[in-house]
């Protein structure tokens, strides 16, 4: 990635998302641009117009601590985008290397042994994934839950289940497995965005942003709005072609085991339609594995608690 011009990008966007009024500043003048001026934005910061400027023309390497969190309060930045933007001047300063392991191009990721022993003792979905949005391990209620991702062509065309190729590139499918299709969509791209602020010398995800930027133009729309995420809790929606809607909770956390990969954990509420649901799609998932293996169906191989 052009760190340059992510650090332009970023902030010019983000800069035009914050008005006046919201920063607490009289509106002089016509504006032939939605947001704050460069000059509001220097003056928040405490920093000169002429330095600002340079920043925003991308020349954040050297930034101290003190002018970015001035920055990230100027421009009333979240925690996602604040972290986004110590990404990027880190990145500029060439320290991003020390903060975050790296692995050896080419080398195909599987889950250790200890690790799948984990995640199957778990009686609802589980699943590992990195910041390219692969879907790199799950349990077996996890697997048949994305019975969609695995299935399509689109998904696997690089051999491992990408969320991103997915809900880009095979948008029947996905439109059907995410009811809010847009919510979706929004999210996936905010991620890989934070990817790349992180680690922007990733060649696969400078490979997969171009894929799906030449052939999705709902892709390329989100990407340039330069939005960020940080993984954490809520609710998604789901819908299974075999059991229906599934409305789960969830939960993702840093592995730090694997730097750079989240293990997410989702949970129905108790009694609810989707707890059913998962209890028929543990059943579902059994008779298919029995069927493909021609061992006896065993439900207790997904719900081993139960």
């Amino acid at each position: 990635m052009d760190n340059r011009a992510e650090v332009r990008e970023f902030l010019t966007s983000r800069r035009a998302k914050v008005s006046p009024h919201q920063a607490g500043l009289p509106e002089v003048g016509a504006r032939r641009v939605p947001g704050l001026r460069r000059g509001e934005v220097a003056m928040l910061a405490g920093v000169s117009i002429e330095y600002y400027s340079k920043l925003e023309r991308g020349a954040i390497a050297g930034a101290s601590a003190s002018v970015l969190d001035a920055l990230a309060r100027a421009l009333q930045l979240d925690d996602a985008e604040r972290g986004h933007l110590f990404d990027l001047a880190h990145a500029a300063d060439g320290t991003l290397a020390g903060r975050r392991p790296r692995r050896r191009p080419g080398r195909t990721w599987a889950p250790p042994s200890g690790l799948q022993w984990v995640l199957d003792r778990f009686t609802a979905p589980a699943l590992v994934r990195n910041g390219r949005m692969d879907l790199l391990a799950t349990n077996h209620l996890g697997r048949a839950m994305h019975e969609a991702v695995y299935s399509s062509p689109a998904a696997n065309a690089n051999g491992t289940p990408s969320f991103a190729r997915f809900t880009f590139l095979d948008l029947d499918a996905a439109h059907d497995f995410y009811p809010d299709w847009e919510g979706a969509a929004d999210i996936c791209v905010a991620i890989l965005h934070t990817e790349a602020g992180r680690d922007p010398h990733d060649k696969d995800l400078h490979d997969l942003v171009g894929v799906l930027s030449t052939r999705s133009p709902a892709f390329r729309r989100r990407w340039s709005a330069q939005d960020v995420r940080t993984h954490g809790a809520g609710t998604k929606t789901f819908r299974h072609h075999e059991v229906g809607e599934l409305v789960l909770a969830y939960e993702s956390v840093d592995m730090l085991s694997a730097p750079g990969f989240t293990l997410t954990l989702y949970a129905a509420e108790p009694g609810s339609p989707t707890a059913h649901a998962l209890d028929l799609l543990a059943s579902w998932a059994a008779t298919r594995e029995a069927d493909e293996t021609g061992l006896p169906s065993a439900s207790t191989a997904v719900n081993i608690d139960g």
